[in-house]
């Protein structure tokens, strides 16, 4: 994994990967402190902008396509949150349109490659799963849109994303969580999302604004996913769990509770802090990034204390 460190401020930045098309721009950008001020990772996967223009040529509708398939500015609500409270931010710049970072890296639909490669003998990952729905690795449609793509995909074309982006970027988040975690002796990753706005489930009754996901319990701790609802429920903030986001690849990937890795995934509506065309930062920016900014200190409390926990459980463990 290819990546380079410099200072800004008291933080560093590494950036590393690249996007295939667009000569010298990375695939990611982590600024951190370390040693950590706090047990938080922010991962933004989907807001990458850094479109190539061989991309947007082989699109049927770039214009329309590409914005839907981002998570519109949800990098700018993480560096605001991640500035006042230390978190570490990891943000991806190569579009979803081009690889999506929460699908396995084998989750593909191969009628967009003319099939599987010839060498491909082994059985299916278990995360392989959202292609058929048009939504793998590498986007196929879009309801309303149909196909996004004039042509056919090269196996490797495919390759190159995977090696440049997908492998660096999951590199990367594991060592940061990885190195938090032992500092902390816990670790959290809050990877932010955005949806667009949700449907009532009953009559009177108004939607939710913001989804918690935790892979219905699998990937983290029950006492910080409570923590959260309770601070959605102190800012009269509607939030649901699990339902319809539980968490992708991203969860799946790099939470191991028993190791002291937690990892939810946060979807926040559109409508919270964009403006009514939802493209570009509207009137409720700041009041999101206030109540993420307690949130986050709020979990990261929960994590220190998980941690704190765990090490007085593993030097009882080492005594005896």
């Amino acid at each position: 994994m290819n990546h380079e460190g410099e200072q800004e401020g008291d933080s560093t930045l590494i950036q590393g990967g690249s996007v295939p098309g667009n000569a010298g721009v990375p695939a990611y950008s982590l600024k951190w402190r370390n040693p950590s001020p706090i047990p938080v990772v922010i991962a933004v996967p989907h807001a990458g902008r850094a479109y190539a223009k061989s991309l947007l040529d082989r699109m049927r509708h770039p214009a329309f396509a590409a914005p839907r398939l981002e998570d519109r500015y949800v990098d700018l609500l993480a560096e605001a949150v991640s500035r006042e409270t230390g978190a570490a931010l990891l943000v991806a710049h190569a579009p979803r349109a081009m690889l999506d970072l929460n699908r396995s890296s084998d989750d593909v639909d191969w009628e967009m490659l003319a099939g599987p490669p010839a060498d491909a003998s082994a059985a299916p990952s278990p995360f392989a799963r959202r292609a058929r729905s048009g939504l793998g690795l590498v986007p196929r449609r879009l309801p309303g849109l149909g196909e996004l793509w004039k042509r056919r995909l090269d196996h490797g074309e495919l390759q190159d994303r995977i090696a440049c982006i997908h492998q660096p970027y999951h590199g990367v988040l594991a060592t940061t969580l990885e190195t938090i975690r032992d500092r902390w002796g816990a670790a959290l990753l809050v990877d932010l999302h955005s949806m667009p706005p949700l449907a009532a489930r009953s009559a009177g009754e108004l939607a939710p604004e913001f989804v918690v996901g935790d892979r219905f319990g699998a990937s983290c701790d029950g006492g910080i996913i409570g923590s959260a609802f309770g601070v959605f429920a102190e800012s009269a903030r509607r939030a649901a769990h699990n339902r319809p986001y539980a968490g992708g690849f991203v969860l799946e990937r790099h939470a191991r509770r028993h190791e002291g890795l937690h990892c939810l995934q946060l979807e926040i509506d559109r409508t919270c802090y964009l403006d009514s065309r939802l493209a570009e930062p509207g009137p409720g920016f700041d009041a999101t990034v206030e109540l993420l900014i307690g949130l986050v200190r709020r979990l990261a409390v929960d994590v220190a204390d998980i941690g704190r926990t765990s090490d007085r459980s593993r030097w009882r463990a080492a005594a005896e």
